[in-house]
């Protein structure tokens, strides 16, 4: 991957965590942000999931896509 791409990825993921976690923002447009980093599928992507399900001011379904999101980047990379 070239490094242009890997920062457009970086940029890309660094927008998604802002979404996913303003709290000022609806539940769906929050999912979404979460499922779009879940098909980023890097290890950037996964480590960020992991933050979120982390996140205890996230609601517990939110916090459940994001583990179920890094549960399923874990598997393809196997």
């Amino acid at each position: 991957m070239s490094e242009k791409m890997s920062e457009q990825i970086t940029n890309k993921l660094k927008k998604l965590i802002a979404i996913a976690t303003d709290l000022a923002l609806s539940n769906e447009l929050r999912t979404q942000a979460v499922k779009a980093m879940g098909n980023i599928g890097t290890h950037e992507a996964l480590l960020a999931l992991l933050d979120l399900a982390a996140n205890e001011r996230l609601n517990p379904d939110e916090r459940d896509l994001a583990l179920k999101q890094a549960r399923g980047i874990v598997k393809s990379s196997r």
